[in-house]
């Protein structure tokens, strides 16, 4: 394919559940600083759709315009030359009704823009997918990344608990955590089976585990291993923690293995105040009151639901 010049900027569009939307929202801002409630974001900012459990796709835009005839006229540039192609018109469901585009038409017009571009057509196997969407007024064309979930290869673990974070939680949590992982170095310190460390690792994110409970950290290791990821996790508990990290994950324990009292809870979080430049909370209960007295500061928040079993999560500085 003959290279035609990004524009270094994106759409993204997202799918979520009612109960998932402000965890989503939360995660949008985390890695754009804007969330939006239209299930499509526009940003200069590149994050690999794969990375979020709610991302559908992003398209990396090469031209845009105010008509479709402005994106007609564009795509006469692109010569495929060995490479085949595809046009998807990306679906919306959100979408304002005077952007809604029929299904027949759709297809007619990604027809109509795979005449015009000079190569071989394939919609099995094409070696280059592109997107096309309507959105803010005007027209997006660009290349075509689709998100593959890779947190639903991570749902049947060796060691489970019935109290542990779900996949897609604890991806987003993890995002949320470190949304830009190069140069950062994190710490689940109260890990458990380590369902955030494998979410976190499988995203190339740099993070430790720790934990007090011996038969946890046996299981970490185990779930860590299994999904063939390197990582470490250590046994002792949290004041024993000697690095400094730029961003710590705390999901308060509360299971049967290790319940944490209120009196635990504000020992843990004072315990990772020395060394935690940012840190995430999740907790089953409203803790601001501890998250003061340790000397932090919530900067943003959400609620992750799961029928009538709610998690709150809280970032600080």
């Amino acid at each position: 394919m003959k290279q035609v010049v990004l524009t270094n900027e994106f759409i993204y569009t997202y799918a979520y559940t009612p109960d998932e939307e402000s965890l989503c929202h939360l995660e949008m801002r985390s890695f754009f600083a804007e969330d939006t409630t239209l299930k499509i974001l526009k940003s200069p900012v590149a994050i690999n759709p794969s990375r979020s459990p709610f991302m559908k796709e992003r398209i990396d835009i090469l031209f845009e315009g105010d008509e479709l005839s402005d994106i007609l006229k564009q795509v006469e540039v692109i010569k495929m030359e060995e490479s085949t192609f595809k046009v998807i018109f990306v679906k919306i469901n959100d979408q304002n009704p005077s952007e809604k585009v029929e299904y027949q038409q759709k297809r007619e017009i990604e027809r109509e823009i795979g005449m015009i571009i000079e190569g071989e057509a394939d919609v099995h196997h094409p070696d280059v997918t592109f997107g096309l969407v309507p959105f803010g007024g005007r027209w997006y064309f660009g290349n075509y990344v689709k998100s593959e979930p890779v947190w639903l290869h991570h749902l049947k673990k060796p060691r489970e608990y019935s109290t542990a974070l779900s996949t897609r939680v604890a991806r987003a949590v993890a995002n949320i955590a470190v949304p830009e992982p190069e140069g950062i170095k994190a710490i689940d310190p109260c890990c458990g089976i380590g369902t955030v460390l494998v979410e976190a690792l499988s995203m190339g994110i740099d993070i430790v585990g720790r934990d007090i409970n011996p038969l946890v950290v046996l299981g970490s290791r185990e779930n860590i291993a299994h999904f063939g990821l390197t990582g470490d996790v250590d046994l002792g508990p949290i004041a024993e923690v000697e690095c400094n990290y730029d961003a710590t994950i705390i999901d308060m324990p509360y299971n049967l293995y290790t319940h944490a009292t209120p009196e635990d809870q504000l020992s843990i979080l004072k315990a990772a105040r020395p060394f935690s430049k940012k840190l995430v909370v999740v907790t089953i209960e409203n803790i601001d009151h501890m998250i003061e007295e340790a000397g932090f500061t919530i900067v943003d928040r959400c609620v992750a639901k799961k029928g009538i079993f709610s998690r709150e999560i809280l970032v600080c500085n």
